[in-house]
């Protein structure tokens, strides 16, 4: 995806840390659907750290199908009735699973648009039982048609391209902001708990993965 391979190996090495992240927030929360979101979120970042590499192409259906699934997933939770206390209950929790919904998404179609279409043709050659008989009227070998597979990059829209570097850097600049804003400060009130790290680490993992989405994106603009 990138000519210049140390922007390649920060980026994956930006990916697997977020991914590692994410797996040991899984096997530390308690609850099975936080373990689910956060599994599927280190999930989503070893696949993006393999697009870049170009890694396990004759996977990339299965990839596209379990990241589509991922997004169901996490809508399902963004719409889900206030009576499910273990899904996305409140606004704040609906908003993020809407978020991450879309995130794995634009995941799926960031892999269907670098993965390798394959086209059908079909050629003329003739056939090695019948190349030396003649036909009953013209006399010309028989041929029989031959299927051959080309591999050429999926077409993709460099406006949809464009439209989702834009939607990804508006998203990191909130959650940078979102990271300011729950910066603990020292004069703080011994009324009121400091923000949690982990919070904190939230913040900024997410601006840190819509700014590596809107990265990867802008690459597709042209």
């Amino acid at each position: 995806m990138f000519n210049i391979t140390a922007i390649t190996w920060t980026l994956t090495t930006v990916l697997l840390l977020s991914g590692s992240y994410h797996l040991l927030q899984a096997t530390r929360s308690r609850r099975i659907t936080d373990q689910v979101n956060n599994s599927l979120h280190a999930l989503m970042h070893v696949l993006m750290a393999a697009m870049l590499w170009n890694l396990a192409p004759s996977t990339l259906l299965v990839q596209i199908t379990v990241l589509t699934g991922a997004a169901l997933w996490f809508i399902i939770q963004g719409v889900a009735r206030p009576e499910f206390k273990t899904l996305c209950a409140n606004s704040h929790g609906r908003l993020k699973c809407l978020y991450h919904s879309l995130t794995m998404t634009c995941a799926a179609l960031m892999i269907a648009m670098m993965a390798p279409m394959t086209t059908t043709n079909y050629q003329t050659t003739p056939s090695d039982g019948m190349a030396g008989m003649s036909m009953s009227h013209n006399h010309h070998a028989m041929a029989a048609p031959v299927k051959t597979t080309a591999a050429a990059p999926i077409d993709h829209s460099p406006d949809l391209a464009i439209l989702l570097t834009t939607v990804f850097t508006a998203a990191a600049m909130i959650f940078i902001i979102l990271l300011l804003r729950s910066r603990p400060t020292k004069t703080t009130n011994h009324n009121k708990a400091a923000p949690k790290p982990s919070i904190r680490a939230a913040h900024g993992l997410e601006a840190l993965g819509a700014a590596v989405m809107a990265l990867m994106f802008a690459t597709m603009t042209t």
